[in-house]
C-alpha cells in the first residue's frame, strides 16, 4: 500500500499544480491511491485540468527512479519523517487559489524533515542591505545554538544569510524551492546548494527537473510556513514575496515576527506595515524570537537596564550643580550658583561631593569640568 501511495502521489502531483485548491480537496475526501485509479478508469472527471493528456505522459515509477538516481527521496504522510505540523494546511483559507498539504515532498540532503518540527522560517528581500543580511545571519544564528532549525527559501539576499548563520553554528537548516529540489536554483547559489545537500535538506514539492513559475513560488510559500513553528520577516517592501510568506503563517495562526529597518528604507517598507498594523511582532534578537515560538515561559529575554554611569548616582543637588560647571574655562563659586540658581553654600557643597568622585577639580582661579565629567555625559 506504501508504495501504491507513494506512485499515486507522484503522479496526482504531476497532473495537478502544487498547492491546487480542488486536488487538496479530492485527496483529503478520497484518499490519494483511489483518486489516481479514478482518474486512470475515467471514473472520476474535472474540468480543471487535461487528466487524459497529463495522464499519458506520467510513469511516476520512471519519476521515482529519476529522483533517486539524483539523490532524492520522496517523503509522504505515511512515512516517519514527514513533518506533522504541516497538516494545518488542509484547513486554511485558500490563497491564490492554493492551499493543502502538499503530496509529497522530494527531498535531498541527510536532514530528517521531522527535525524541523522545531523550527523557525527567516525569509525577505532579495536585495537586501548590509543591515538586513546582518540581522538575519544573528537572528539565525542565535535560534540555531538555541536548538532551533531554520527554514527559508535559498534566495538572494536574506535567505541566503539566514541559511548561512544556521551552518555558522553547526544548526540544522532546510530550504525549499519552487522547482525541482535536484536543480540549484538561483544558479550562483551552487556552493550553497552543495552544502545543504550534503549537511542539511533541499525540500521540494514539484517533481525531478522541472522548472520554477511565479505560480510556485507563492505555491512554495505555504510550506516555508507550514514548517517554521513562526516566521521572521527581515526586509520587504511593499509587493515582496516575503508578505506572501506572511500571509500563510498568519493563516496558520502562527507567530509573525518582523525586524526594523530604517525609516526611510524602502526595502523594509512592507515590514514596517505589517509592524504598525499589528498584523507582526517586532524583534530585534534570536532570544527575542524563541520567547514568541518557545513553549510559554521558555525564553525570556533579559530587560537589562542601561550601564551605570557616574552621573546616575549623584543626587539632584548635584546633578543642577554639574550642569551649570562650564565645559571650558574655570568659573568661580558664584557664577556657578547664578547658572544653577542655588545658594552659595549648598554649591560649594556640592562642588566638594562632586571632587570627591572625581568629576569636577579646582584650577586655581575655579572650578571646571574633569574628563571623567565629560565621558559620561
Amino acid at each position: 500500500m506504501n508504495i501504491d501511495d507513494r506512485l499515486a502521489r507522484i503522479a496526482l502531483s504531476h497532473i495537478f499544480e502544487p498547492g491546487d485548491m480542488h486536488l487538496a480537496r479530492l485527496a483529503s475526501q478520497l484518499g490519494a491511491v483511489r483518486l489516481y485509479d479514478e482518474l486512470l478508469t475515467g471514473q472520476h472527471n474535472t474540468a480543471r485540468v487535461d487528466v487524459d493528456a497529463r495522464l499519458k505522459r506520467i510513469d511516476p515509477e520512471r519519476i521515482l527512479e529519476t529522483g533517486r538516481r539524483r539523490g532524492l527521496r520522496y517523503v509522504i504522510p505515511s512515512d516517519s519523517e514527514w513533518p506533522e505540523q504541516l497538516e494545518p494546511l488542509d484547513h486554511v483559507v485558500a490563497l491564490y487559489d492554493r492551499t493543502g498539504v502538499p503530496m509529497g515532498l522530494w527531498v535531498r540532503g541527510p536532514l530528517r524533515l521531522n527535525v524541523l518540527a522545531k523550527s523557525v522560517a527567516i525569509v525577505g528581500s532579495r536585495t537586501a542591505t548590509t543591515y538586513g543580511n546582518d540581522a538575519a545571519a544573528h537572528i539565525a544564528a542565535e535560534v540555531g545554538r538555541a536548538g532551533y532549525a531554520v527554514v527559508s527559501g535559498a534566495a538572494y539576499g536574506i535567505d541566503v544569510a539566514a541559511h548561512r548563520g544556521a551552518l555558522a553554528v553547526g544548526a540544522p537548516t532546510a530550504a525549499v524551492l519552487a522547482c525541482g529540489a535536484d536543480r540549484v536554483y538561483p544558479p550562483r547559489h551552487d556552493r550553497l546548494f552543495e552544502i545543504l545537500a550534503s549537511e542539511g535538506a533541499i525540500i521540494s514539492e514539484v517533481g525531478p527537473g522541472l522548472p520554477p513559475t511565479r505560480l510556485r513560488f507563492l505555491t512554495r510559500n505555504r510550506i516555508i510556513a507550514g514548517l517554521g513553528r513562526g516566521t521572521v520577516i527581515v526586509e520587504a517592501a511593499r509587493r515582496s514575496g516575503a508578505l506572501n510568506t506572511a500571509n500563510w503563517t498568519a493563516r496558520l495562526s502562527r507567530p509573525v515576527m518582523g525586524v526594523p529597518g530604517a525609516v526611510t528604507s524602502a526595502s523594509s517598507e512592507g515590514v514596517h506595515r505589517l509592524l504598525r498594523d499589528g498584523s507582526a511582532t517586532l524583534v530585534t534578537s534570536g532570544v527575542e524570537v524563541l520567547e514568541m515560538v518557545a513553549p510559554a515561559g521558555e525564553y525570556l529575554p533579559l530587560d537589562e537596564p542601561a550601564p551605570e554611569r557616574p552621573r546616575d548616582r549623584l543626587t539632584l543637588r548635584e546633578q543642577r550643580v554639574l550642569d551649570a560647571v562650564p565645559v571650558g574655562a574655570a568659573v568661580p563659586v558664584d557664577s556657578i550658583a547664578h547658572s544653577a540658581g542655588m545658594g552659595l553654600l549648598a554649591v560649594q557643597s556640592a562642588l566638594t561631593a562632586l571632587r570627591d568622585r572625581g568629576l569636577v577639580t579646582f584650577a586655581g582661579s575655579g572650578w571646571r569640568l574633569t574628563p571623567a565629567a565629560l565621558r559620561s555625559a
